[in-house]
């Protein structure tokens, strides 16, 4: 018998493989019960709803990238160590196609159906990797704060572009993370 904390944590990477896989829309409750092996009803045991699901994933995994970019962060202590972090934010964000897809008509349906309280979870989850470049107090802009957020935002949301570019995209991000760093911080 899985303890409900392992059952729980089952279902969000169900739900993260799913949803990576098939988007929202196409991700059933149904199908993500039968594959951690529960019934709908103990589903319902541990979340709400399938939006409340969708929206721990989503901020679970917006977390745990935040956190794994922070320790790089802090590891290095210098502008080096924000384009490490961006790295492993972008190789995070190619991993997981549901967190760069909020334009999509699939993501707005979810968006749509979450409480007040679910979207103002997300807001706040999304806000928080924005904290991670302006919080640190070793690193410091040569330009203007919302520029650089604007141009690192610019940088990860490249990713969309990813399959037609005439190069690799990895490559194609860490060069323009390497170039660009100096630019951005002292």
């Amino acid at each position: 018998m899985h303890s409900i904390r392992g059952q729980s944590a089952q279902e969000k990477e169900a739900c993260k493989q799913s949803w990576t896989q098939y988007g929202y829309k196409k991700t059933s409750v149904d199908d993500l019960c039968k594959q951690v092996g529960i019934s709908k009803g103990a589903f319902y045991l541990f979340f709400e709803s399938k939006e409340a699901l969708f929206c721990e994933v989503l901020c679970f995994v917006q977390e745990q990238i935040c956190n794994a970019a922070l320790e790089v962060i802090e590891k290095y202590k210098e502008k080096h160590g924000v384009a490490e972090a961006l790295k492993l934010i972008y190789r995070e964000y190619d991993k997981n196609n549901f967190l760069y897809h909020s334009d999509s008509t699939d993501f707005t349906i979810l968006m749509n159906k979450l409480s007040e309280e679910q979207a103002k979870k997300i807001e706040e989850s999304n806000y928080m990797s924005q904290r991670l470049f302006l919080s640190q107090p070793y690193l410091k802009f040569k330009v203007d704060a919302d520029l650089a957020m604007s141009v690192i935002y610019s940088l990860i949301m490249n990713i969309k572009n990813k399959d037609i570019l005439p190069r690799d995209h990895m490559e194609t991000f860490d060069f323009m993370v390497d170039h660009l760093i100096d630019s951005l911080y002292e």
